[in-house]
């Protein structure tokens, strides 16, 4: 697209780029469905991940807007008072959330018929011609990678020539481009802290178990891991971890703490895998200390007590990992490349040097059964991170765990939310129903936070920070809230009415 400056009584042409917002729609109250959370669903508390996914395209695309509508509230009314002032609209989607945001995508083009509307993310990744197919008003999606293919949408390239991108003419033909090639250079990539900046408060974005406000951001896509469940690596990412130098790290993180300034009260690395790259991560975490910065990251519970050391002793609080399972053939199906005693020996240095853990685990895997729910169970009670979450297993179109549960005839259902966005189950097992994998989450969490040690922690914390006090105190009557949700959500699926549901809760 052409537009013309005069200067100096001549005049010129300059390449510009269509009025562009990347929109993450209305949804589920309390639903954490943007683009940033790895599983969509409606969380214990309140919980919401930035919008990493589109962000970043984003940040490559001049002069475009971030909504990212479910953590600020905005309303499908205050979406379609932006509608005439865009001419291309990306909307971030999941499996979970599809339906809904195709509603989205009506009512846009139904308000602006000339608005050129698309889909990205992991479902749309895998499942481009089925969902262009079942949505006509999507003009587009973007597979796998599609940062690039974004920024060439909105230079107004020829559709026919931009990879990676699926795509419908005029007379409702829909096609599909060469796939797009991973990104290498990350360095080269533009930060997402400028637009977060810009179009978002972060101060609206909370992690129970992290500092607030926080920020969280990737610095590399991928992961070498081969986790049946994982999403990301399986759809958009890849398994080759591409990633920024510790250098660009440190200068991104710097300019952050320029634009924030005191607000951030801590950094989140949300790559999937960061401490992959040991000395990459000590080095970065060196940077972090010089900074002064308090920080958070995923990590794979193999990590050495010295390079634990190293990191907790430049700025590092808190490890999100993912224990998965106490049932070592569990893990092994998964191909989580964990064994239960080397989690045991990860916990106890966290534990000796004071970094907390918070440990994520999952119900439903295959082939789960009452003992192995109960093996888990045990196995949480005994790591005793300082907070857990709880899962269930969902079999998300591209990764193996869904080809695994279509050739065993384990899928009892589509659906991997009720109405109210809490997650279901859709697996079932010979010896294992959705109802008992259901019912074993709430079992799960009742049993771990209900004890002695948890309890002492929290009150412990609630005494030595005021802001935390406040702050529990709310999360504790949105955690009883959602377990009383999830009662009535299982118990409807059991076949009782609302009324029986509700005075059984």
């Amino acid at each position: 697209m052409r537009r013309f400056r005069r200067s100096g009584g001549r005049v010129s042409y300059y390449e510009a780029v269509k009025q562009t917002l990347f929109l993450s729609p209305p949804s589920f109250d309390g639903f954490d469905g943007g683009a940033g959370a790895r599983y969509q669903a409606k969380r214990e508390i309140t919980s919401y991940w930035f919008p990493t996914w589109l962000a970043q395209p984003a940040a490559l695309v001049p002069g475009s807007k971030l909504v990212d509508a479910p953590p600020h509230r905005q309303t499908m009314q205050d979406v379609l008072g932006m509608a005439n002032d865009y001419e291309l609209f990306i909307l971030h989607t999941s499996t979970p959330s599809l339906a809904n945001d195709i509603q989205c995508a009506e009512a846009i083009k139904a308000k602006n018929p000339r608005a050129a509307i698309g889909f990205i993310g992991a479902h749309v990744a895998v499942l481009a011609a089925p969902t262009l197919a079942q949505a006509p008003v999507i003009d587009f999606v973007c597979r796998n990678e599609f940062d690039f293919t974004c920024l060439e949408l909105a230079q107004g390239k020829e559709w026919s020539g931009i990879k990676g991108l699926s795509w419908r003419d005029r007379n409702g033909k829909i096609h599909h481009n060469p796939e797009r090639e991973l990104i290498h250079d990350w360095d080269a990539m533009p930060s997402v802290l400028p637009v977060y900046h810009r179009d978002l408060k972060i101060e609206n974005y909370f992690i129970g178990y992290l500092q607030h406000p926080y920020v969280s951001f990737y610095t590399g896509r991928g992961c070498p891991a081969k986790c049946t469940f994982c999403l990301w690596p399986q759809t958009i990412g890849g398994h080759s971890y591409r990633a920024k130098s510790p250098a660009a790290v440190i200068r991104e993180v710097a300019m952050g703490k320029e634009l924030f300034g005191d607000r951030v009260r801590e950094w989140m690395f949300d790559d999937d895998t960061f401490t992959i790259d040991r000395p990459r991560a000590v080095e970065i975490a060196k940077g972090m200390k010089r900074l002064g910065l308090t920080w958070s990251c995923n990590a794979r519970a193999h990590l050495d007590y010295e390079t634990l050391k190293q990191l907790r002793d430049n700025g590092l609080r808190l490890l999100l990992v993912g224990f998965e399972s106490g049932n070592q053939e569990i893990l092994y199906r998964m191909k989580k490349g964990l064994t239960v005693e080397r989690a045991r020996e990860f916990m106890k240095s966290c534990r000796k040097l004071g970094i907390r853990v918070h440990g994520t685990f999952m119900i439903g895997l295959p082939v789960e059964t009452q003992k192995t729910i109960e093996e888990t169970i045990r196995f949480a009670e005994e790591l005793d991170p300082f907070s857990i979450q709880v899962s269930i297993a969902a079999p998300y179109p591209g990764t193996e765990l869904y080809r695994q549960a279509m050739e065993n005839n384990w899928v009892d259902s589509s659906a991997l939310l009720a109405g109210n966005g809490i997650q279901i189950s859709t697996l079932r097992y010979p010896h294992l129903s959705p109802d008992e994998i259901e019912d074993a989450v709430e079992r799960m969490y009742r049993r771990f936070y209900f004890r002695p040690k948890p309890i002492l922690r929290f009150v412990k914390e609630m005494a030595t920070d005021r802001q935390m006090l406040f702050r529990r105190l709310r999360e504790g009557r949105e955690f009883f809230h959602y377990l009383r949700e999830r009662r009535r959500t299982v118990k409807a699926r059991q076949g009782r009415g609302p009324k029986q549901a509700e005075a059984t809760a």
